[in-house]
């Protein structure tokens, strides 16, 4: 039983692009955020690891170093041989775009890096960055703008202190469809004050702006974070791990089969997360997911009595 017998996945969508195995290598380029350097806020999400970051602590490998490590991680593990630079750590597009452009070429340099994919803020691409993107794709690169919305109501996005609201989602979608460049949407599942449906109707305000990627992550509780003690004086109670494959099957259900699928769940380490506990299992949830799939592979979701929900609710 696979997953990708029932999810158009980012690795059944790689295979029969390209043919064969294709891996993202994560990449820290040492970027921060407009919502930690004081620009938009402090401190970050509230869900965000703020004692992860630290300007004179965190000091990564150069670039070349990080792809050959994990590279050689992943060919051992998939036999894979080519690779997408996934720029994931913070917000990658925060920099001149004389900087970026540096940091993107020193990863295509890599003679078996075939791409990017560039993790960021709705409200942080602005039209030079869109164009030097675009400029890599029509040199017949694989490229993805990897856009964390996480929500599409603007009341949960000010109760996590995102720093934006739908409305910068709405402009930078706009903007890079205008370019014909490929979307990937964050969502996170659990958001304090959400339901089922708010999470639905988010990923239906995405689907709506013909995004053509999306990753779903469930919120994790992690130590050094204002989450944390929101949980500690249960005033906030994660989703259990039934709650969570419920709502990523739903949204499945829901889905377009040329949607892609480039991840399903998240995972926190253990010595810092504080809940749900299951978040710690990569496999444990795909497996679960996978197994609600094929039981329930031609049932499909009435709509829900409460749909639409106003999205400043």
């Amino acid at each position: 039983m696979y997953l990708s017998h029932y999810v158009n996945t980012f690795g059944r969508y790689a295979r029969r692009k390209f043919g064969q195995r294709v891996h993202k290598l994560a990449i820290d380029a040492a970027f921060t955020c407009p919502n930690r350097d004081g620009t938009k806020g402090i401190g970050g999400c509230t869900f965000c690891n703020n004692s992860s970051f630290s300007p004179n602590g965190r000091n990564p490998l150069h670039i070349p170093q990080q792809i050959d490590a994990g590279r050689n991680v992943i060919k051992k593990r998939t036999g894979a041989t080519k690779f997408i630079a996934y720029f994931q750590a913070y917000t990658n597009t925060y920099a001149d775009v004389g900087l970026l452009k540096q940091l993107y070429d020193q990863a295509l340099s890599e003679p078996d890096v075939i791409g990017l994919s560039i993790g960021t803020r709705p409200d942080c691409v602005p039209d030079k960055v869109l164009d030097l993107l675009c400029s890599y794709q029509d040199q017949g690169h694989e490229v993805w703008l990897e856009l964390g919305l996480q929500s599409a109501f603007d009341r949960t996005l000010d109760r996590v202190n995102r720093g934006h609201g739908l409305a910068e989602y709405r402009q930078a979608v706009t903007a890079a469809r205008r370019r014909q460049l490929p979307i990937c949407t964050h969502l996170i599942a659990g958001l304090p004050g959400e339901q089922l449906v708010h999470t639905l109707q988010s990923f239906e305000v995405v689907l709506n702006l013909g995004v053509q990627g999306l990753k779903m992550h469930p919120l994790h509780v992690v130590k050094g974070t204002r989450l944390a003690s929101s949980w500690r004086r249960g005033e906030y109670q994660p989703l259990t791990l039934e709650q969570y494959v419920q709502t990523v099957v739903e949204v499945i259900r829901r889905a377009p089969d040329d949607l892609v699928f480039h991840r399903l769940t998240g995972t926190a380490r253990a010595n810092i997360l504080l809940g749900p506990d299951w978040c710690v299992f990569k496999w444990k949830v795909l497996n679960a997911i996978c197994t609600r799939l094929a039981q329930e592979n031609h049932a499909y979701a009435s709509p829900l009595s409460q749909w639409p929900l106003p999205l400043s609710a």
